[in-house]
Parts: structure tokens; C-alpha cells; sequence
């Protein structure tokens, strides 16, 4: 079944349009420092960024829609910042879920979930249950998430079920492996955009992102918004993706 759904994944074939789009949504606070307001302000502004690229992806049919909310490596702000920015959560949450269930999104958490407080993880729960039978889009958060991790919690269950019997070591390749990691039922993203100027990963979906077309942008991301996704989609569908092959063979494939 893995080796399937990775092969599923992997298409040799150009779309107009990507299936999953992951997102570092970077650029919050130094939107709030350009413009003399608290930090938490950026973060705000943040969410309403999030509203518009959701409603953005539902009009245009796109499949997932994954954004990295807090890193495992976030912990290391100002604890005042950290509790903020949990306090947001929360409340947006509370405040998000029956519209998004309204309109057919499915809400999906991945990362290490335990450092969270009880209120938090019980809210996560509701929010994938509430939404759990929509198909319109897949809102994929990632809170306290890291791709090492992700990695590092794969290779632990394949060790515990080899160690169990249940699974032959020889058994274990790249298809099992991913099989295991925490959005694997889903495509693996077509187009990953970072706004905020910086271009690197940061060890956001390490594995997922590895034939992603990678998209940088200098807009901060409160000033992300439908303009600024459609120039990310059209360079996306400017970009000929030979996952291997030659440019001829990908060519063939479109004609065939």
C-alpha cells in the first residue's frame, strides 16, 4: 500500500494547477515592527492572511493546503510571545471551525502534539472530528512540528513493528518510510511558497518537499493574499517538472 500511494504521488505529468500547496507563513512580526505595533499584532494579522489563501485554494479546486503555524524550534521565542501565540490559537480555533466545517474544509494537525496543554489538544481533536467527513479542501496544520521529527517518529514505529515480527527489515525502503510519515495519505505537495525575503526549508515536510517546486517571495505574510497566490500559481504552471526524465519524455507524456 505505501509503495502505491508513493507512485501515486510521484507523477511524471504537468498540471496548470498544484494538487497540495505548503506554505511557511513567515514575515508576522516584522510586519508588526514596520509599522510600530506589538508583535502580536503581525500574528493577527497573520490568521486573516490564512482566511483569504484558504478561500483562495477552495475557488480554484485545490486539493491540500498545508501551512507551518509553529516549529518545534519556536519554543526558543520569548516565552511571553509563545503563550500570545497559543492564546491565538486557541482562539481562532474557537472561532474558525464551524465556518471552515461550513464550508467543506477538513482540518488536519500534525506534530508532536504532548507539548501542548490539555484545553489545546482537546480543541484539535473536536476540530478534526467536527470536519473529518469534508472533501472540499484538506487544511493541513502544522503545530510543534519538524521534519526530523516527522523522520525520527517514522523509523521508530518501522523499528517497533520489526521488533515485533510484524515486519521484515529487509522490508523496509523509502516506500515504507514514507508510508509512516504524517501526511502520507495525501499528494505530496506540488508548490511550497515562503514569504518574508528568507530561502530555506527549515526543516519544514523535509521529506514531502523533496520534488516540490519552491517558491520564495519578499511580501511579508500578512500581505499575502489572492494577487500575490496567483503570481505563485502562475510560476508554478510555468515550470516543467521532470521528476528524472528529460524534458522530450515529459513532453510525450502531455501528448500521449
Amino acid at each position: 500500500m505505501a509503495q502505491e500511494n508513493a507512485q501515486a504521488q510521484v507523477r511524471p505529468t504537468q498540471s496548470a494547477l498544484p494538487r497540495h500547496v505548503a506554505i511557511i507563513m513567515d514575515g508576522n512580526g516584522r510586519w508588526a515592527n514596520k509599522k510600530n505595533l506589538p508583535r502580536y499584532m503581525g500574528h493577527r494579522e497573520g490568521v486573516k492572511a490564512v482566511r483569504r489563501i484558504v478561500t483562495a485554494c477552495q475557488h480554484r479546486g485545490i486539493e491540500a493546503l498545508t501551512l507551518f503555524a509553529f516549529s518545534s524550534e519556536n519554543w526558543r521565542r520569548p516565552k511571553a510571545e509563545v503563550g500570545l501565540l497559543m492564546d491565538l490559537f486557541v482562539h481562532t480555533l474557537k472561532k474558525e471551525v464551524d465556518r471552515l466545517d461550513k464550508n467543506g474544509v477538513r482540518m488536519r494537525f500534525i506534530g508532536n502534539r504532548s507539548a501542548f496543554d490539555g484545553k489545546l489538544r482537546s480543541l484539535m481533536d473536536a476540530a478534526e472530528s467536527q470536519t473529518a467527513h469534508n472533501d472540499r479542501l484538506t487544511l493541513v496544520i502544522a503545530v510543534n512540528y519538524g521534519g526530523r521529527w516527522d523522520l525520527a517518529e517514522a523509523a521508530r514505529r518501522l523499528a517497533a513493528r520489526a521488533v515485533a515480527g510484524e515486519l521484515d527489515v529487509r522490508d523496509i525502503d523509502s516506500d515504507a518510510l514514507g508510508g509512516e510519515l504524517c501526511i502520507a495519505d495525501l499528494p505530496e505537495p506540488d508548490l511550497f511558497i515562503r514569504t518574508g525575503g528568507e530561502q530555506r526549508i527549515s526543516n519544514f515536510l523535509l521529506w514531502q518537499l523533496a520534488y516540490t517546486e519552491l517558491y520564495f517571495t519578499d511580501l511579508l505574510w500578512p500581505d499575502f493574499g489572492d494577487a500575490a497566490f496567483a503570481e505563485a500559481l502562475r510560476s508554478f504552471a510555468g515550470r516543467q517538472r521532470r521528476f528524472g526524465q528529460t524534458g522530450d519524455q515529459v513532453e510525450q507524456s502531455k501528448r500521449a
